[in-house]
């Protein structure tokens, strides 16, 4: 509590017109000693989607190679400690309060976005683990992103991008996204990862042209691909390895690893067993995530239950081919922001959903309501049907055994799903 009584507060300082510059940020470092300027060994992570799931998979394999990282994650899903991790470690909240305690009395009258306050805080404290690797997760596009304040890194690493956020853009198109995600890359090394699409990275590769960095491309320098017996192989110009299956699901996130075992193998001396165990021993939260005990899992019964913060329709459609290739039902519950793009999202669960269910998102005012939601889907299936809450949709299973439960749509209703079990 009083942590979040301490963000509120911090809340307040929000300008009342946002300004798309870096002058706020760089103010408040400046402050702070530009504690930036002393982290030796950074790795930017930029993207619409994958960004944390490539974090986290870079991180269990670097782990494991008994290299210590720093990760500065969001959004959280239950707590802001979540966004805060160094020496491998999530901070605790007396640490947290203490260095926001700090950061407001640096800042004094100044005024910043939350987000912009939490970087600063990061990397303040960063600055007592500065030998670590340190993976930053960009937060909107990444041009005036308040986590593009580095002179040099190691590398960016480029996750799937697509159509998101576009209230933020004067350019609101594929080519708009790309531009302001990657224009301000730095010249190091560029890890692009697999994309929905040969266009999308097509585009990418066009707009990094100007880059003088050393680029790596999926498939043209790096390749993942299940064979025969379900055995994994990952390829690139150190060579090939057969990987064991991961402890996460999803085929898309084969891309994700690859892309950090290219990055893992070209920035630092990895062995080919440091990557085999790494990447089962992968932490993702609300990624395909499956619930195996407490509250929630009792409700579903013998069901399978799993959730997913997905809430865009690239992810959506990765999702859906999960779902495709189960041999179980599977039941879908949906709750969404209002800036979303509602029918698209769902229209990609139609053919293979058993049932979807509709929910309010908890405690969130800028979600869209249950019924607003089935007004725009009258027409793509007759399968919806609404619930008043997310334990009234898990309890719907009751009747049902051995299927699935999936709980999608949104991060916030993700970390709804997560403290109430």
């Amino acid at each position: 509590m009083k942590l979040q009584n301490l963000i509120s507060k911090l809340q307040q300082k929000h300008p009342k017109k946002i300004d798309l510059t870096l002058d706020r940020t760089f103010n408040l470092l400046k402050k702070l000693g530009n504690p930036q300027d002393n982290l030796r060994n950074v790795i930017s992570v930029v993207g619409t989607n994958s960004k944390y799931s490539i974090c986290q998979i870079l991180k269990a394999i670097l782990n494991q190679a008994n290299y210590k990282c720093n990760l500065y994650l969001s959004p959280h899903l239950q707590s802001y400690t979540e966004r805060f991790v160094y020496n491998n470690e999530e901070v605790s909240d007396e640490i947290l309060i203490d260095l926001l305690k700090d950061i407001e009395k640096k800042l004094d009258n100044d005024q910043a976005t939350l987000f912009e306050i939490l970087t600063c805080a990061y990397l303040k404290y960063c600055e007592e683990f500065k030998e670590n690797i340190t993976l930053i997760e960009a937060g909107l596009f990444h041009q005036f992103d308040s986590t593009n304040v580095f002179k040099k890194n190691l590398g960016s690493i480029i996750g799937s991008i697509g159509i998101d956020h576009l209230q933020w853009l004067k350019n609101k198109t594929l080519e708009g996204i790309i531009h302001e995600k990657t224009v301000s890359l730095l010249n190091s090394n560029i890890f692009v990862n697999k994309q929905d699409s040969l266009k999308t990275a097509l585009k990418i590769e066009n707009g990094l042209k100007k880059n003088k960095s050393k680029k790596f491309f999926f498939k043209k320098d790096f390749n993942i691909l299940k064979v025969e017996n379900s055995f994994i192989q990952y390829e690139d110009s150190e060579g090939t390895i057969i990987l064991p299956e991961p402890n996460i699901l999803g085929n898309h996130q084969l891309g994700n690893i690859s892309t950090s075992i290219v990055t893992a193998r070209k920035l630092f001396n990895i062995k080919d067993q440091d990557i085999k165990t790494g990447i089962t021993k992968i932490n993702l939260k609300g990624r395909l995530q499956e619930i195996k005990s407490g509250k929630l899992k009792k409700l579903v019964g013998s069901n399978r239950l799993i959730c997913d913060g997905g809430h865009n329709i690239n992810s959506s459609t990765v999702i859906a081919e999960w779902v495709k290739e189960q041999n179980q039902d599977v039941h879908i519950v949906i709750g969404m922001m209002k800036d979303k793009n509602h029918r698209d999202f769902i229209e990609s669960f139609k053919k293979n959903a058993k049932s979807i269910s509709l929910i309010d998102i908890p405690n969130q005012k800028g979600s869209i309501s249950k019924e607003e939601l089935k007004s725009k889907l009258n027409d793509i299936t007759d399968k919806i049907y609404l619930r008043n809450s997310i334990e009234e949709s898990i309890r719907s299973m009751n009747s049902y055994k051995n299927n699935i439960c999936l709980i999608t749509g949104s991060l916030y209703l993700v970390g709804e799903v997560l403290n109430l079990n």
